[in-house]
């Protein structure tokens, strides 16, 4: 029998006169709704969030949510009846769900485009300012800094080649500052940009977000680490600062670059950043107006209900904020696209309105100069938890704009505030990218919207996590600040944005986030992106992938070389790893913490497990689909199916584009059994802790099912060898390099050069190894599974560790790097052997080169044999970041 519920009990509409509502929990196929004077069927299973028609929409007609158009009928819509879109029923064709779907999509994503009309324009007007003072603690700053809500000393890699650099710093000062009542503590600032060979397109933003960071109100002191030659260096950085008038002079600071090896050169910045723990202690923290507080608005993890109750409690508190006389941060470009009119509403002039609308128009063509729409936008996790397009996605976001507040200011991305009121900053909706634009200009305090119950924070600022629902508030508790579900509970929303209010105040004054106590956090800058039109995107779109078969090799070789291998169930490996392996950016510091506890348990040492790695990275969300997304998932599942893995775990956020069910299903296509690897996600599984010890409890049991360890003798054949080089190589490394090759796949083996190799570049390495064959990739960017033999593999980029990174999912066991100038990162999980013939580059970094006493087969083989750790990889100078290839960009 069809149950029968009054509307209050299963829906809500955001605003009077909404011909579609939000289910708030599922609502059975076939149940009755009582809704005013009429009563009708639910047409299919509605998922919690997702929305369904409350009065008859015709074919042609708008449907509505807060009074805004989010797209159009394409047939008719009657009461009832699940409303759904073409991209809706493809995300959640792949979800494993209990209940059946409709077959087609009944409105299209069309909506009206706004237009400025001048000739009727009025200038709003902003919130009264309160006349008493609200106090909090903070650090008062001299010069133009304003207000600290925290005092960090921080490491900034001033590009991602000395991010590792930066993180092991932090690694060697844990605890250092604990007892130290006004040191917050020791940070490093690592991001991914800056490491291409040439000079990239976000130079300018890069350096605007990283001189804020310097001079944040929230950095007591700071130094930024580079090697001097990069296409981003530390003299760029200054002379940035000093340019644009950044009171870099009132900052603790030194810019450091590393000259000797890497051992001495950590040594040496230790000692810069001990030496400022005495006078960072004794900067003091005093009362301070609320004038001072400047708050960057987020949502992350996004549903249905953050329009309904978290953003619309961020925009309570900020605009409270506001009437103490400082100032709040919307941003997320892409995420405003089809509320315009809602946010255009109340804004200071038409030159400000103006500057909005073209900002948003300047981030739709980027993202169609690479073959792209807003609409690549809302993820898997969106789509699951009933955001169908960007138009509902925005309009809900929009909602972080209290109606009262008007719109003062339009800023580029990481551009200072300077003065009171309500900013909107350019940036892309991924979270952590636009949250770092927010921090460079200036704000001190984060709040942070989820419905799924995102877990992201930044290092140096305080975030407050907002989640949207009791019941993911109850779920996700020990991650969460506040619960704005209560609002749908009944509770006023006055009541709860005074409560959020005070606690906003006593975490500016010390008390630490949720988030802080986790101890985990990330950054990530607007990543670069390759076009600057769009004269080659159909060219690119066109381009033919490559046919997978190896080279010929001229002159191929024997060599009767052996290693000690493990013997596995797949034949002869250098190596067994336990993987933890993040389908997204947000899960990643989970991982890592995760694999921190299995490493120091030593768990399955003695069944040939001999480490854990977790591969964080920045993609999986609030990026572009299409391409770039293809590239990305096979990278992901090259290292899943890598031969060193041994066992494996997938660990989902949430919320992401490419969650386990998506990983799930390019796994069926490929053949691929997916019950032999674990499956966790962060959200689902109820938070960190929960999640913590179902993957330690996978782990515990697979281990114990493994096989005793044996080991046995691997020849050549078995190995797969990643072949690298940077910098001009001479004519008798170019032999060296040639003969090598020519053993490798004379037994059998298999070696993966890369396209951006310099190698390549070498007449006398090509003449040897191929004689009149012309140069071609034979397998794309992280291609696995692939045929013995030679290969170049295409490297749409010149930045290293994406060229890493795609090796790696490639199979190799190990990389091979000739160097010239400073030595590079290694593989996360894959040893990197680096070697020069170079006199300068030998004698500045002989004790990170790997010295090769006979030749380099010898090297090799006791690297595979697992009696020689090339040193970087040993110390831990590693990283690992996938590519976004030619079209990928931040959405």
């Amino acid at each position: 029998m069809a149950k029968k519920y009054e509307f209050s009990e299963i829906g809500l509409l955001p605003a009077l006169g909404d011909n579609v509502a939000i289910a708030t929990k599922v609502v059975e196929v076939e149940a009755e709704i009582h809704y005013n004077d009429q009563t009708f069927s639910i047409s299919h299973t509605i998922l919690e969030g997702h929305r369904f028609a409350v009065d008859s929409i015709p074919i042609g007609q708008h449907l509505l949510s807060w009074g805004l158009p989010f797209g159009t009928a394409i047939e008719q819509i009657n009461p009832g009846d699940y409303v759904s879109n073409k991209k809706m029923l493809e995300s959640l064709s792949i979800r494993n769900l209990d209940s059946e779907l409709p077959d087609n999509p009944n409105f299209s994503n069309d909506i009206p485009r706004y237009e400025l009309d001048p000739a009727n324009f009025q200038p709003g007007t902003q919130v009264s300012i309160y006349d008493t003072d609200h106090l909090f603690e903070g650090y008062k700053r001299s010069g133009n800094r304003g207000v600290g809500t925290r005092n960090f000393i921080g490491i900034l890699s001033t590009t991602s080649k000395t991010a590792s650099f930066a993180k092991i710093i932090e690694e060697r000062l844990l605890g250092v500052a604990d007892d130290l009542d006004q040191v917050d503590g020791i940070v490093s600032i690592t991001h991914t940009e800056g490491g291409e060979a040439n000079t990239p397109n976000n130079l300018n933003l890069l350096l605007q977000t990283l001189a804020g960071f310097m001079v944040h109100p929230n950095i007591g002191a700071c130094i930024a680490i580079d090697y001097e030659n990069e296409t981003v260096t530390n003299k760029m950085l200054h002379d940035y600062l000093v340019k644009n008038n950044y009171p870099i002079r009132d900052v603790l600071h030194q810019f450091f670059s590393i000259k000797s090896g890497f051992d001495q050169s950590l040594d040496q910045a230790e000692d810069i950043v001990k030496s400022w723990l005495e006078p960072v202690n004794k900067m003091n923290r005093t009362s301070q107006p609320l004038s001072n507080l400047k708050i960057a608005l987020q949502c992350g993890g996004s549903d249905a209900f953050s329009g309904v109750s978290g953003n619309p409690l961020a925009a309570y508190v900020a605009k409270e904020v506001i009437r103490h006389g400082g100032s709040a941060n919307l941003a997320e470009t892409d995420e405003l696209i089809g509320a315009e009119s809602y946010i255009l509403q109340n804004v200071s002039s038409i030159q400000v309105a103006r500057k909005f609308l073209s900002t948003v128009e300047r981030f739709q063509e980027k993202a169609s100069w690479h073959g792209h729409t807003a609409e690549g936008n809302p993820s898997g996790g969106n789509n699951f938890r009933g955001l169908y397009n960007i138009a509902i996605k925005s309009i809900g976001a929009a909602m972080k704009r209290h109606p009262d507040v008007r719109l003062d200011h339009v800023i580029e991305y990481g551009e200072p505030m300077h003065d009171a009121g309500y900013y909107f900053m350019d940036s892309p909706g991924n979270d952590l990218e636009s949250i770092a634009g927010q921090v460079a200009a200036g704000s001190n305090i984060i709040f942070f919207v989820t419905g799924n119950g995102s877990i992201t924070n930044f290092p140096f600022v305080p975030t407050i996590k907002i989640v949207t629902t009791t019941d993911r508030y109850n779920l996700l508790k020990k991650d969460m600040d506040v619960n704005a579900g209560a609002y749908q509970d009944g509770e006023p929303m006055e009541k709860l944005g005074t409560s959020m209010l005070n606690l906003t105040v006593e975490i500016a004054s010390g008390t630490p986030s949720i988030g802080e106590k986790a101890g985990h956090s990330q950054v990530s800058i607007w990543r670069n992106w390759q076009q600057n039109d769009a004269s080659k995107t159909d060219q690119i779109l066109n381009a033919p992938k490559p046919e997978g078969q190896p080279i010929s090799v001229s002159n191929p070789k024997s060599s009767n070389r052996n290693f000690l291998a493990i013997q596995t169930q797949n034949g002869p490996k250098t190596d067994q790893i336990g993987l933890v392996l993040p389908t997204s950016l947000c899960s990643g510091q989970i991982a890592q913490l995760i694999t921190k506890q299995l490493n120091q348990k030593k768990l399955g040492h003695n069944r040939g497990i001999s480490r854990f790695v977790a591969l964080a990275h920045t993609e999986g969300c609030g990026a572009s689909g299409g391409s770039s997304e293809r590239l990305y998932a096979q990278t992901l599942i090259g290292h899943l199916v890598h031969p060193i893995v041994g066992l494996g775990v997938l660990l989902e956020h949430g919320c992401e584009k490419t969650h386990n069910d998506y990983i799930k299903n390019d796994l069926a296509q490929l053949g691929i059994n997916s019950t032999k690897y674990g499956w966790a996600s962060v959200q689902l599984d109820g938070g960190i802790d929960a999640v913590t010890q179902k993957i330690e409890q996978w782990f515990n049991q697979s281990v114990a099912e493994l096989e005793d360890l044996t080991y046995s003798q691997g020849s050549l054949r078995d190995l797969h060898i990643g072949l690298m080089s940077i910098g001009k190589i001479t004519s008798r490394v170019a032999s060296d390099l040639a003969d090598f090759t020519q053993t490798i796949i004379g037994e059998g083996g298999t070696i993966v050069i890369p396209q951006n190799a310099s190698l390549l570049e070498s007449s006398n390495y090509t003449a040897e190894v191929i004689g009149n064959q012309n140069w071609e990739p034979t397998i794309s960017y992280g291609e696995s599974q692939i045929e013995s033999g030679l290969h170049i593999m295409e490297t749409p980029t010149s930045h290293v560790i994406e060229t890493i990174t795609g090796l790696g999912a490639t199979g190799v066991d190990m990389m091979v790097a000739h160097i010239v100038g400073h030595p590079i990162q290694s593989h996360r999980m894959i040893p990197l052997v680096q070697f020069s013939t170079d006199p300068t580059t030998q004698s500045t970094y002989s004790s990170d080169l790997d010295q090769i006493d006979t030749n380099l087969l010898d090297l090799v083989l006791e690297v595979a044999s697992r009696q020689y750790r090339p040193k970087l990889f040993a110390k831990g100078n590693t990283d690992f970041q996938f590519t976004r290839g030619l079209l990928g960009i931040s959405l």
